[in-house]
């Protein structure tokens, strides 16, 4: 009954777990939107870094903008190494929460 209860939360957790792909696609297409950090539940630096991107191309005319522009940019190069932790973080959430709902359940 174990092993059977944890093949049904493995593939739950398959089935429920944020995609990898998508949030490659949204962090490539979207760049600096920071649409890849809320897909991944990351809302407020999702938000920090749509509002610096924001506000580094409202400035940029001025040149003060490009500063916030190529923090943002580099945050979003770093955030393509860090995607597959954010991935295995999310499984790790779901899996405890199904884990507990398991063990309430009996």
């Amino acid at each position: 009954m174990g092993v059977e209860r944890e093949l049904l939360i493995e593939q739950r957790v398959a089935n429920e777990a944020r995609s990898p792909f998508v949030a490659y696609l949204l962090a490539i297409l979207l760049w600096g939107f920071g649409a890849h950090r809320f897909y991944l539940g990351r809302y407020m630096s999702g938000a920090l870094m749509l509002l610096l991107w924001g506000i580094g191309w409202l400035t940029a005319p001025i040149l003060i903008g490009w500063l916030p522009i190529a923090l943002v940019s580099i945050w979003a190069l770093v955030d393509l190494f860090l995607i597959p932790g954010m991935i295995r973080e999310d499984q790790a959430m779901i899996r405890q929460r199904l884990t507990a709902e398991a063990v309430g359940y009996r």
